[in-house]
């Protein structure tokens, strides 16, 4: 045989797998997004519906331990964790217990996504084809990614971002090019099956796109660096509060009551950090003011419902805590709307480590114009956050800078970053000139016998005594 006909057998295969699984996933997606979303209007007809919250969270969390531990977090965090240890081997339980997990924290008004549960869901379900079809561990690897894909994919509307957020996500600088056609034909099966079946997307206004000149340049990359400080304070945010909780309680449900009395207060305080904050979203995207505290806020919401056991997505919080972001900064520069849809794809670049599929993403929703700018930020702000993640089983693939030293083929947690200056870099360089002033500026110069005899121009004459 020859080569091109190896790979057309292999096009044809994977095309019928990952189209399977599109539907599959797009299906099992359609249901779980309709379901939250009756439950969600349901709940907030009352007032003060997130009263509930100390009941809620204390429900979800006796859930998924009962049912089905796979279940805990965030959703896309424990499929990388299953694609790296298992070969993408999930427990079909998975599936309905983590929807109805996200629908009772976000009914009670949890601060969480949907996109990380729809992830999971439609992982979960393309596992669950892979073993009806007994594939190999390599392809249940690769037709679980397109799971990813497809459940991000219908979540959003997005499906080229959702396929290049499947294959992105799962190593910090590294793509999986193997998995990038069937990550693509699923996400767009998916697409196209929750759009058919009526699914509706918050609206979004394309923003008026900044002229391409270099002022404009340079305010991207001050998106960037904003926006790249931003998801930092979010990721240690949560990594700061799973420590110090589980730390000063010990049990999972009075963990998770505290949590809700803790929501609760915020909620009374700041309501518009409770919930999905799709309507804050909005009102960021076409450029209307937004409080300034509302970003940190969402910070909070989210470390605290997720680590003290809410189910639930991270994009969706990232999405509002970025746009609210550049909504703020772009009162500055007098165009809010713009900025807002910089700062959601910038924040979420930053914090998940996928510069490309931000990128794309914020041409799928706000057109192909903004482009270069949302380009421009979101590669500054994966930079500017360093080796840190949202997702801490992300496995290092490679150095942000060639001056810094860190373990490859770990995950991003375990990891420890070492500084090494090369003194032929410019940093070297640098470094060593700094070195050179603070010595010439710190050690005064002083003059020896000798030289103050050669520098007088009368030298004193010694005189003998009789």
């Amino acid at each position: 045989m020859s080569e091109q006909t190896i790979l057309l057998a292999s096009t044809i295969k994977w095309f019928l797998l990952a189209t399977l699984t599109g539907l599959a996933a797009g299906l099992a997606a359609f249901l779980f997004l309709r379901s939250l979303e009756l439950a969600i209007e349901w709940s907030s007809q009352h007032p003060f519906y997130f009263l509930a919250l100390p009941i809620a969270l204390p429900l979800t969390v006796g859930l998924i331990r009962w049912l089905a531990p796979e279940a805990e977090g965030h959703g896309t965090e424990k499929v990388i964790e299953a694609i790296h240890e298992r070969n993408g081997q999930i427990d079909p339980s998975v599936v309905p217990v983590k929807a109805l997990a996200t629908i009772v924290t976000l009914a009670a008004g949890g601060s969480v996504g949907k996109e990380g549960p729809c992830a999971q869901i439609g992982a979960g379900v393309a596992s669950l084809v892979a073993r009806l079809l007994h594939l190999s561990g390599d392809d249940m690897k690769k037709i679980v990614i397109c799971g990813i894909s497809a459940g991000f994919a219908a979540v959003f509307g997005t499906p080229v971002a959702g396929a290049l957020f499947g294959v992105e996500v799962l190593f910090l600088g590294e793509l999986l090019y193997d998995a990038l056609l069937p990550s693509l034909v699923a996400g767009v099966t998916a697409f196209e099956v929750t759009h058919l079946l009526g699914l509706r997307y918050f609206s979004r206004r394309p923003p008026e796109p900044l002229p391409l000149t270099e002022l404009s340049l340079l305010q991207s990359v001050s998106v960037g660096f904003v926006c790249g400080f931003v998801a930092l304070v979010l990721i240690e945010a949560m990594r700061l509060m799973r420590h110090r909780l589980r730390q000063a309680i010990k049990n999972d449900l009075s963990r998770a009551l505290v949590g809700g009395l803790a929501l609760v207060v915020l909620g009374f305080l700041i309501p518009s950090s409770l919930g999905l904050g799709i309507n804050e979203l909005q009102r960021a995207l076409l450029g209307r003011p937004v409080p300034f505290l509302l970003p940190f806020c969402k910070i909070l919401a989210t470390s605290i419902t997720l680590e003290s056991g809410g189910s639930g997505g991270i994009v969706t919080p990232i999405f509002l805590i970025g746009a609210s972001t550049g909504n703020l900064l772009g009162a500055l520069f007098g165009e809010r709307a713009t900025f807002a849809a910089l700062g959601m794809v910038a924040t979420l670049s930053a914090a998940a480590n996928t510069p490309i599929a931000a990128s794309v993403m914020a041409m799928e929703m706000f057109g192909g114009r903004i482009g270069l700018h949302a380009a421009v930020a979101c590669v500054i702000s994966f930079l500017v956050v360093g080796h840190r993640s949202v997702y801490p089983s992300q496995i290092l693939a490679f150095a942000k800078s060639a001056s810094l030293k860190v373990p490859h083929g770990v995950d991003i947690e375990a990891a420890e970053v070492e500084v090494i200056i090369r003194e032929d870099s410019l940093s070297g360089l640098l470094l060593r000139y700094a070195k050179q002033l603070w010595q010439r500026w710190s050690s005064p110069k002083t003059s020896t016998p000798t030289e103050e005899n050669a520098q007088s121009p009368n030298p004193p004459q010694s005189s003998a005594k009789g």
